[in-house]
Formats: structure tokens, sequence, C-alpha cells
């Protein structure tokens, strides 16, 4: 049988992939391939790698030669040559020579389009200044290697936040650049759900790249200094001396015009499940074409490199009579940014809910591996499944390491139409090196699992703030420790471990919402809850952690503000870190405040000036460190973040010479609580949390009636008190809850009634403001005069409290802007 002439236009991922395995399965026939540019098979991908550094070869992304594919598969392929016309009841295409502009026809058999796309360039004023680019091929990547190696370029903007943005944003950091990231949208990867997404946006902060979101460039113009000045919607003024554009990409598809091949609405090539296009004998393939979306069966547009080989090599068997179906395209994606891993695999949340599709979604943070292992890092891992068949939909996983082997696996489940019962059992290779006996795979099964099954139910991030507190109580079950983190408006704390022995605080009436740091305790509390009674209990999906980093400013627009916090200026001067020693503390695998407890432990035995390095692999340690050293006293002097590990140099302050901090003499807060009625006492602590949670030093300086607020509320024995002491201990009030209003009393009822009415307007009550107080740094001082004069031992009074006389107390008030006596 005489061969048959197939014709490929375009090279690289999906024409290319095509063409070999047309010749592996069919020796005989003509095989030609048309690729306009001079380079016919080259890693993209790798593109920007090679423009950062960390690929040093050149050479190292040219895959095949026109010579060596000929050489090696006795294939014909045509570099600089373009297909400008397909005529395809003729069966010819036309062909214009790049270099001469001489055409010529072709004619073909079996034709197959692999045109890829171009990167778009939006008609914004200035864009076609010689400062603006793209990346997308060779040539684009000579021409960028050039300028930076030149060493002219120290301010560069990247504007889109997909995966070339990203990529770039990293390799031009490495190379000293500073770099400014602005996207149009309210977060980076649109391929994740938003709080998938915030890790990254951490992440870029942690490396301290400004990121503008939801915002766009107006207007490019030229700098008077050289370079080019981006105006943006919001008004933001950007110089830059280079800008590089990755807002997306269109298809190659004009040449097709008047061929009666069938188009999308953005210009993309239709084609069925054998990638055959509306027209006989003519087939499409890669980033041109769109593909079935298999969750929808609609059409879309997923311009990747794995599918487009996949679908060239589907095409080639079909073009050869095969008859082969391509099942669709799921989107199954990762990128690198700086380093973090994040990708994604099927259907997210906010897809599912835009076409309809019945969904809910569990979030786990565990490691990447077993935690008593070295090197272990946290992993997040959003799954998304069906409520109507249990099936899982989609994954996105964001880590520093081991995410890619979790996405793959649950893309595979989902192309075996696998349901979260299935991930449950699924058997995974495991060594302490590499897993946990239950995987990560595996806990997102289980959790997905005790949602069907009414275990527990969920309710999100987005939507927790918003729950009618009239019908709901947030509970916070976390140690009181982590809550110098932060908490959710109105939540109650009760540590899980006291739960049980305080059931009787939680009303009975409401629906329970919990929270613990990641929700593992969250569902252990549902559980205990549902034990005792209490129906209906949801937990907060993913914990504190992903509400806190998806509530969390998202958009940085200074390089200062993603690196530091109101820093505090180092004001003593000291030898420099590097002739001192260090005490280095490992505190990777713990999560919080399991870092920041081990700093605290090492800081209490350090001298003044001595300084910790301690390494950490929770990421909330990037801030929490800086919010604890501000908090504490102590400066952090560098703090680095590498591969999922951040390491902090922390010297101890000299607290001897605080009189000399660039925050003395102004800010500080001193409290004489004299009084001993509730509503003052109420008053006192307000005004003390509001200045903490400013960032101020707050001394409370309890004297007389005041000191009953710090009693005990149960009596202590042997203290050897005489007759009217102990007189005295049984007619004052014996802790805070016996307190009674300043008026309105009615014997009680008053202050009963107010405690009320805090309680259902979420207010803490007295007993938490005053352990906020305390956990804030607050020191609560009892005035030593006036436990001798009533009798009250320091046996009777809470942890936490100080003791002193007048001189604590002024010389706290040298120190203050506001002097209060209640």
């Amino acid at each position: 049988m005489m061969g048959q002439k197939y014709l490929i236009v375009g090279g690289v991922a999906g024409g290319m992939s095509a063409a070999a395995r047309l010749r592996r399965i069919d020796e005989e026939s003509e095989i030609v391939v048309f690729e306009r540019g001079d380079y016919v098979s080259y890693a993209n991908c790798g593109l920007p790698y090679y423009l950062g550094g960390a690929i040093t070869e050149r050479s190292q992304l040219l895959l095949q030669t026109p010579q060596s594919f000929h050489a090696r598969f006795r294939v014909d392929v045509r570099t600089g040559h373009e297909v400008v016309a397909v005529d395809a009841d003729a069966k010819k295409v036309r062909v214009r020579e790049t270099g001469t502009g001489k055409e010529s026809e072709e004619s073909f058999d079996k034709l197959l389009l692999a045109p890829g796309g171009s990167p778009v360039r939006p008609p914004i004023p200035g864009c076609d200044l010689p400062e603006i680019h793209t990346l997308w091929t060779i040539p684009d990547t000579d021409r960028l290697h050039e300028l930076l190696s030149g060493r002219s370029v120290s301010r560069a903007l990247v504007v889109g936040g997909g995966f070339i943005g990203l990529e770039m944003v990293e390799n031009l950091h490495a190379l000293g650049i500073g770099v400014t990231l602005v996207e149009a949208t309210a977060q980076v990867m649109v391929n994740l759900d938003f709080e998938m997404a915030a890790l990254v946006h951490r992440e870029l902060r942690m490396k301290g790249v400004p990121c503008l979101l939801e915002d766009a460039v107006q207007e490019f113009a030229p700098a008077p200094d050289g370079g080019v000045t981006a105006t943006l919607v919001s008004g933001t003024v950007l110089e830059a001396d280079l800008v590089l554009l990755a807002v997306g990409v269109a298809p190659n598809t004009s040449f097709l015009a008047g061929s009666g091949i069938e188009l999308g609405k953005r210009g993309h090539i239709l084609v069925d499940e054998q990638m055959r296009t509306s027209r006989p004998d003519v087939f499409a393939v890669g980033d041109a074409i769109e593909v079935t979306n298999p969750f929808t069966g609609k059409s879309w547009a997923v311009p990747l490199a794995g599918p487009a080989n996949k679908q060239g090599r589907i095409a080639a068997d079909n073009m050869n009579g095969a008859g082969i179906a391509y099942r669709g395209t799921m989107g199954t994606s990762i990128a690198k940014v700086f380093d973090l891993d994040a990708g994604g695999t099927g259907a997210t949340e906010k897809f599912c809910r835009a076409e309809g599709i019945p969904c809910a979604s569990v979030i786990i943070h565990p490691n990447d591996h077993a935690g008593y292992y070295p090197g272990a890092t946290p992993l997040t891992l959003k799954l998304v499944f069906s409520t109507e068949n249990r099936k899982v939909l989609g994954a996105q996983v964001a880590g520093y390491g081991g995410v890619d082997k979790r996405i793959d696996v649950i893309a595979t489940a989902i192309k075996a139409g696998m349901t979260v019962d299935d991930l449950c059992e699924i058997e995974h290779a495991y060594a302490p090196p590499y897993s946990s006996a239950k995987d990560p795979v595996n806990m997102a099964g289980f959790v997905a699992q005790n949602v069907l099954d009414g275990l527990c139910g969920i309710v999100t991030w987005d939507r927790i703030d918003s729950l009618d507190r009239a019908t709901h109580f947030v509970l916070d079950v976390r140690d009181e420790m982590e809550l110098g983190a932060g908490t959710i408006a109105g939540a109650v704390n009760i540590p899980l471990n006291e739960l049980r022995g305080r059931l009787g605080e939680l009303p009975r009436d409401k629906t329970i919402v919990i929270f613990c740091k990641v929700g593992l305790r969250g569902y252990l509390a549902a559980r205990i809850l549902t034990a005792h009674g209490f129906t209906g209990c949801l937990n907060l999906s993913g914990g504190w952690d992903t509400y806190c980093l998806a509530t969390t400013r998202q958009s940085i627009t200074r390089a200062s503000e993603a690196t530091r916090e109101n820093e505090r200026e180092c004001i003593m001067p000291q030898l420099p870190i590097e002739n001192r020693n260090v005490v280095k503390v490992n505190a990777c695998g713990l999560q919080c405040p399991g870092p920041i407890m081990r700093l605290k432990q090492e800081m209490d035995v350090v001298a003044p000036g001595g300084v910790i390095e301690i390494s950490a692999s929770d990421p909330g340690f990037h801030s929490d460190v800086q919010a604890w050293a501000r908090a504490t006293g102590n400066q952090v002097k560098k703090l680095e973040s590498s591969k999922g590990t951040i390491t902090a140099l922390v010297e101890k302050g000299h607290h001897h010479e605080v009189a000399v901090t660039t925050n003395r003499g102004g800010n500080d807060k001193t409290i004489i609580v004299f009084s001993g009625d509730l509503d003052k006492v109420i008053a006192s602590f307000v005004i003390a949390n509001g200045a903490l949670s400013m960032g101020r030093k707050v001394t409370m300086f309890f004297t007389f009636w005041g000191l009953n607020a710090l009693r005990k509320p149960e009596s202590s024995s042997g203290l050897g008190k005489n007759l009217i002491e102990a007189a005295f201990g049984m007619m004052m009030p014996r802790g805070s809850r016996k307190l009674s209003l300043s008026r309105m009393s009615m014997g009680g009822i008053g202050g009963k009634l107010i405690r009320g009415i805090m309680k259902n307007k979420n207010v803490p009550s007295l007993e938490d403001m005053i352990q906020l107080a305390i956990r804030g740094g607050a020191q609560l001082v009892a005035c030593q005069m006036s436990m001798d004069l009533m009798g009250i031992r320091a046996e009777e009074l809470i942890e936490g409290v100080q003791f002193g006389g007048v001189a604590a107390y002024l010389e706290a008030s040298e120190h203050a802007d506001n002097n209060l006596f209640i």
C-alpha cells in the first residue's frame, strides 16, 4: 500500500510529539513539519529558569534540531516556514518562507494543526515601548538574556500572576533585581481557590516582593531618567527598567480564516474526542484547541504542555486510523514560587459553584512526611468532592515538599472515578523520610468521609464571620498560649483538654461553631459535644491557619511592607552577631505555639545581648516571631525563609536599658484600679486590652477594693490569718465573679444581667479579659501595702499577678502618656 502524506503545522510539544508517533507507527509515509520559527523543539517551560541562572547552558533548552530529528525519525522539518492558509477542500496549504517571503503550496492526505499560541499584548497606551517584553520563544529569551546580562536592570515590573509571571518574579529576584508584581484579579494563580492562593501571596511577602492585586496597568510611558513608567488604574505609579507582560495566551489561528474549520468564540479550534476538526482529515492539538472539560462536558482551553503532548500522540494514532478517544483535560498543574510548590488538579470549589455542581470541600494541614524525621514541613491540602456520589472532584496542594506526588495521586483517583472512601484506602509507599503511615491523601479522605457521614459538619473561612451570633456560638478550643496569634471576634476560648469539665458554659440553644489551629482539635471537640447532646456542631475547615491567612491583607504595595511590620530600630550598639556565641534551636516539625515556646524557653536562660538562632517549619512562625519579639522587648536581627524552613536570629533585649529605646516616654499605659465594682473593673480591662492590641505596654496597679478582682474564687486554708484578717476575707467578694455593679446592683441581679448581655453580644467575660491581658503582656501589680492592711495573702490571688509598692507604679508611670485612676 502506498504511504500517505502527513503535514503538521507547528512544532514544539503537540506537533513534534505527533510527528515522532507517526513515524513509529508508519515507517513508509511522508511526514513534513512546518515551523515558522527557527526552533522546532525546545523546553519552553524552562525559559524563566535559564534567565534566572538555574539552567546554566542555553543548549540545554534545545531538545531537537531539524537535522537531529530527521536523522532519528526521517521527518522533513522545515523551520522558517509559516503556513498562511489552509484549503481543506483541495487538501492543500499555502506556505511562506519567512526569510524570503516566497510562497508555495503543499498537498496533504492528513493535516495536523498544532500552531500553538502567542502571549497577549493588551491594548494599553505605550505597550510598544522597547522596555516591554513577553516570554514565549527562544528569541524572546535571547533578547531578555542579553538585557539582563548587561546589568542595566535594577527594577522590574511583572504584569500578570499566572505561571510565567510568577516564575519570572522568582528568577528576576534571584538575579538581585527588585521586582513588583501587578495582577488585575484578587489573587495570583487563578487555577486555585482564593484561600489556597493566599499561601502563594504569603510566600511573596516573605520574599519581600510587592504584590499589587486587583489593580492593572492603565498606561506605559517613558521615564524621565530612562526605563518606563507604569500608571495603574488605582493611580499608583511604578518605574521599571524592564516590564514583562504575562497576562494570557491567544491561539495562533488567524491563518484559518476562510478554511471552513470551525473555531470557538475566542478563536480556538473546535475538535471532537478523536482530535478531529470540523473538516475531514484535518486534526488539531495543543494550545490552539478547545477540549472537553470532564466535569461539565463543555469545551474549554487549557494551554499546558502535558495535555499537548498526549493529544499529539492520540492525534497521530487517529490520523493512522486508530479511533482512540481523548477524554478531556482536568488542568492538572503545579508551579514553583520561590520555595513554595503550589498546584492542583480537577475542579476547584469556585468552579463547581459557578457551574452548579453540588460539592463540599475540606482543608487539612499535615506534614509532608513523618514529623519526627528531620526536614518535615507542613502541606496545605484542599479536597473538593461531590455531595451526591462521594466522587473526588478536585484537589489543591501547597507546601515545601511532597506537593507533586499528592496532586498526581489525586489526579489519578479523579481519572479513575474514585470516591473519598477510595482515598482512605490508597496504599502508598511509606517510610519516615517520604510520608506518614497515614498519608495526607488518606487524611483528606478521612476528613471528607467524616463530613459526608455526618460525624461533623463544617463551615468555611469565608462564611464564619457572617453567621448570626444570635443563633451561633463560636468556640475556640486552642490552648491559651496560642491566642496571642489572634482569634475570631467574639469567640470564647475553652481549651480542648478542659472542654468536658466546662460544658456548662456552652449554650444548648445555639449551634456551636468550633475552631482550632488546623481543624483536628475542632473535630475532636465536635465529637465530644455531640456525645454530650449538643447537636449540629460545625468545625471550621482548615482552622485558624486558613481563616487567618485568607482574611489577612493580600496586596502588598512596598517591599518594606512585605518584609517587616513596624520593625523597631536597633537601639543598642552591640558586637556583630558573628562575634558572639549563637545558641541554635531546631523547632522544625513543631506546630504553633511550639516554636515560640521553644524560643521563650531558650531566651529565658541566655544573658541580655545573647543571640538565638531558631529554625521552624511552621509558616506562621515568620510573622509570629516578629510579633513575639516586639511584645517581649527582644529583636529579630535576621529573618530568612528557605525551602519551607524559617530561620530567625533573635537577640535578647537589655531590659534595664529600655529607657533609651525609640518607643520610650510616650505610649505606655498605667491604670490604678482602686474600685471593686464590676462595671469599673470591666472598663479597666477593656482599656488595658485595647492598649495591648495597639502594641502598648500596660501596667495595672490594684489597690484596696480593686484587689478583690484578682482573688481566686476558692478559699485557701493554712494562711495564718488573725481574726480581723479572716473577717475581712469573709466580707469581701472572693474573685471577679462575685463583684457587683456600682449602680443598679439589685442584690447581685444587676451583675448577672450585665454578664448575660455581654455573653449575648459576644463580649468576652471579665474573666476572659483578665486572662487576655495577662497573655498579652500586661503587668498586673498587687499593692503590697493594701494587701497587708486588708489581710490578703499572695496565695489568694490568681496566677500571673506581680507584687509591688508605689515605686513600681511610679516607675511605670514615668514611661506612660496615660495614667488612669479607676
